[in-house]
């Protein structure tokens, strides 16, 4: 596979950083956007990016984040959290849209999927109600079921759930905290009516998928992408 740092042009603005891996062998898999969590594009998330090539795919992490702070890596602490918080107080679910639209324009005209982490599981959620993506895998994407921050504003998030006109698969822990039962269970609702899926790991927390947090869970992180595999490349 072969990694570089990209900009990406956006209208009305300076253009977005983002973080592209491109596979070794034959690029016919659909291209997959990966939308950050709290924390911007991070070594996590330029991981993400490369696993996905070394699977196949031309992948791309947006940084998100790019009106307020282009360069954002925050660390996964206290200080970062508050750093991240405020920005994504300022993403607009208008500008969210916008910026998934830039990435697939300069993927050019092919499949895309999407998959979100977190905060950049809602982005890649609302995305899925409103462009045109194949496949869209969220893990553990918060704040969908209320209108907390600028991202679920108006409506909630999930009532839009019926708009989309991909696939979409929700991943979340059962012991995730900031996803309570009550909203894993509109969630599923929604989910369910559109022909959609959703997984919940049994005893799992918030931010499974990462190696270097407390939550982390091997098992579900290994089956995370074994279903991130078959989802996308099944669409």
């Amino acid at each position: 596979m072969t990694a570089e740092n990209v900009l990406i042009p956006v209208d009305g603005g300076p253009p977005m950083p983002g973080y592209l891996a491109r596979p070794a062998g034959p690029d016919t898999a659909p291209a997959v956007i990966v939308a950050h969590e709290l924390f911007g594009v991070t070594a996590d998330i330029r991981g993400v990016v490369d696993e996905l090539a070394r699977r196949g795919h031309t992948a791309i992490a947006p940084a998100f984040y790019h009106r307020a702070l282009p360069d954002a890596e925050l660390s996964r602490d206290a200080a970062g959290r508050e750093t991240g918080f405020a920005l994504l107080r300022q993403l607009t679910r208008e500008q969210a849209i916008a910026d998934v639209a830039a990435t697939m324009r300069f993927l050019g005209n092919r499949p895309i999927a999407m998959v979100g982490f977190s905060f950049g599981g809602h982005i890649a959620y609302l995305a899925a109600t409103r462009l045109d993506l194949v496949a869209t895998v969220v893990l553990y994407g918060g704040w969908l079921t209320g209108t907390e921050i600028p991202l679920s504003q108006p409506d909630p998030t999930v009532r839009a759930t019926s708009h989309s006109t991909g696939r979409l698969l929700y991943l979340v822990g059962e012991n995730d905290r900031l996803i309570t039962a009550e909203q894993r269970a509109e969630l599923h609702t929604a989910l369910s009516a559109g022909g959609h899926e959703m997984v919940v790991y049994p005893g799992v927390e918030h931010a499974f998928f990462w190696p270097d947090t407390e939550a982390f869970d091997s098992a579900a992180r290994e089956d995370a992408w074994k279903r991130i595999d078959q989802f996308i490349n099944s669409a």
